[in-house]
């Protein structure tokens, strides 16, 4: 039990089931906290190949009591701090997460420059004219780090 003294755990010690974006980055995007700036998002014209089907399994869920939408990207949740109009909820969901991916601000997204094992459009195909990632990957090496005998 988190807190208990016979568990032998800190009383001031946070469990965390899911990992927000926002923790990832070290910041809030101003778009989690301003409906304004998603509210224009032309989710057709968005989507790679006019294709909105991927988009329809993207709906608006909850995290830690509020509102958010799932970046599979980063395996992570992004939290929204706004009201959202009654009805519009799975569409505001779209419109955060295509910001936040257009934007590049997912992890999952900055993680690929150093990751990225074969070429691929860094931003996806949300974005045109997005520059090309994993031209050159190399194996990352821990520093100080030497590999067993006979590896």
């Amino acid at each position: 039990m988190a807190g208990s003294a016979s568990s032998g755990e800190s009383s001031r010690e946070t469990r965390t089931v899911a990992i927000d974006a926002e923790v990832l980055a070290g910041k809030r995007f101003p778009y989690q906290e301003d409906i304004s700036l998603v509210e224009d998002i032309d989710l057709l014209a968005a989507t790679p190949g006019q294709d909105i089907n991927w988009l329809e399994d993207i709906t608006l869920l909850e995290e830690d009591g509020v509102p958010a939408v799932f970046d599979r990207y980063s395996n992570s949740f992004l939290k929204i701090y706004f009201d959202i109009p009654e009805g519009r909820e799975d569409e505001i969901a779209r419109k955060m997460l295509i910001r936040h991916l257009t934007d590049g601000n997912s992890y999952g997204i900055t993680l690929k420059d150093i990751h990225c094992k074969f070429p691929q459009v860094e931003l996806g195909p949300w974005v045109e004219q997005s520059r090309i990632v994993g031209t050159d990957w190399k194996q990352p090496v821990l520093e100080g780090w030497t590999a067993p005998a006979g590896h």
